[in-house]
């Protein structure tokens, strides 16, 4: 009798802890649809109010971008904090310091819901509201250092927001800065882009005295130092949806074919503002396909840089630097005379990406499981 319960037992415990395992290595595909479901319509229907508004050319249009960067994380944090009762930042489980940066992204994406009304509502105020907006986007960076200064280290890892280590950020931020310039070097080489005559280019700079490279540095200053770190809140919108939440299922399909399909949606994502005109001017079309093969190439970076570092705000600061960076080197520096056959995010740079990521998948860590 004993025996036979014994055996009963350990059949029970079998099978429990073989759900166990099933429920960690499967994708829980309901809880993704969730995220993009809700992601998808914020951000679509945010799309199709720019472009009922006047598209890519409206005064709000720069304060509609910065809106809709914030939704990814802004729906995958009110799912895991008031839906997903296992997440380790549902409000009833979370009472460390990191559940105060939660509640501070949901007033700022508030924040930017009022500023967006009232852009519409008035247009003269865009492009008023659209830098005073970026105050509190700082402070929340304030808020963010002293939050962890005050809970320690795992502050924010035991949340899933960690911040990764520092090596990582200065060397893969390095290394994509280098990236950027050597493309930019290319479309001078090979006569695929123009250099920038910085003064015309600039005009408020004009009537300065300092030489022209001297220019080009302060303005490099501005935005490939400062510029990341200005716009982390910003970024970390994408970043945690992209790479905190969503990758992290996915990846449960192996790292590789998990991050392919992240980079799929990723770019679909993108798909409204490519067909006003985004980064592929008169390219509805083949700036569709081209946007998507951008973003699996970016986003297979960006996974790798997560894998190395273990931090989610790894991603968010390199994401922040790819952003500085494109805007630096091909609007201050050489610009590109075609979006689809000059470097930058045309052909060629796909070329030249598709390769660095052939290097990536050398490292083991893409064989460890997701």
């Amino acid at each position: 009798m004993d025996m036979q319960l014994s055996t009963k037992l350990d059949q029970e415990t079998l099978e429990t802890l073989s759900n166990t395992t099933l429920q960690i290595t499967t994708v829980n595909w309901k809880r993704v649809g969730w995220f993009l479901g809700l992601t998808f319509g914020l951000t679509w229907s945010l799309d199709l109010v720019l472009y009922l508004t006047g598209g890519l050319v409206s005064t709000g249009a720069q304060l509609l971008l910065q809106f809709q960067m914030l939704l990814p994380a802004f729906s995958a944090l009110l799912l895991n904090t008031f839906f997903f009762k296992d997440n380790p930042i549902f409000y009833r489980n979370n009472r460390g310091a990191s559940r105060w940066f939660v509640y501070f992204y949901f007033f700022l994406t508030g924040l930017y819901l009022i500023g967006t009304i009232l852009s519409l509502i008035q247009p003269d105020m865009a492009a008023t509201l659209t830098p005073v907006l970026l105050i509190p986007s700082f402070l929340g960076l304030i808020l963010l250092i002293v939050l962890r200064l005050k809970g320690g280290k795992h502050t924010f890892v035991e949340a899933g927001m960690g911040g990764g280590k520092a090596r990582i950020w200065f060397g893969y931020g390095l290394a994509l800065v280098a990236f950027y310039a050597l493309q930019t070097w290319f479309n001078y080489l090979f006569k695929l882009g123009t250099v920038v005559d910085i003064k015309a280019a600039f005009p408020q700079m004009a009537t300065s005295d300092l030489p022209s490279f001297v220019l080009v540095l302060s303005i490099a200053l501005n935005t490939v130092i400062m510029g990341p770190f200005l716009g982390l809140i910003i970024s970390f919108g994408e970043e945690y949806g992209w790479r905190g939440f969503l990758q992290s299922e996915l990846v449960k399909l192996g790292r590789r074919r998990g991050v392919l399909l992240l980079g799929i949606i990723w770019g679909i994502w993108h798909w409204p503002v490519i067909w006003m005109g985004y980064n592929y001017p008169g390219q509805p079309l083949l700036g569709s396909l081209l946007m998507v093969i951008y973003c699996i190439l970016l986003a297979y970076f960006l996974a790798y840089a997560v894998f190395k570092s273990k931090g989610i705000w790894t991603a968010a600061y390199l994401h922040a630097l790819s952003n500085q960076s494109l805007s630096f080197f091909f609007l201050a520096v050489v610009v590109p005379t075609s979006t689809l056959y000059s470097f930058g995010m045309g052909l060629p740079a796909l070329a030249l990406g598709t390769i660095v990521v052939l290097l990536i998948f050398r490292d083991p860590v893409w064989k460890e499981a997701g």
